[in-house]
């Protein structure tokens, strides 16, 4: 749930084979937290992260699009009809 409400296009992207609705201007972060998704897990443990700096600079928030393409969830903004796979093992498998 959004705390202020955002007005714009509205849009569908696929994150993890699932579709879900986002509105033009949403990074890929904010998209994924709104819809209860995390960015990665930990290594040790499995615990679930959902970005770090939140402006490009570290290296935790990285997911791969539909044509393979790697891209920082924070700093990219999702577009109609994008896919989006977190996990980059799953998304080399639909190539």
């Amino acid at each position: 749930m959004r705390a202020i409400p955002r007005h714009g296009v509205p849009l569908r992207i696929t994150i993890d084979g699932h579709a879900v609705e986002a509105v033009e201007g949403d990074s890929l972060l904010a998209v994924l937290l709104l819809n209860g998704r995390a960015v990665r897990h930990l290594e040790f443990g499995g615990a679930p992260r959902a970005g770090f700096c939140l402006m490009g600079a570290c290296q935790d928030c990285w997911v791969s699009l539909g044509d393979g393409e790697r891209v920082r969830a924070c700093t990219t903004l999702a577009v109609s009809d994008m896919i989006v796979w977190t996990d980059h093992q799953k998304a080399g498998a639909n190539d």
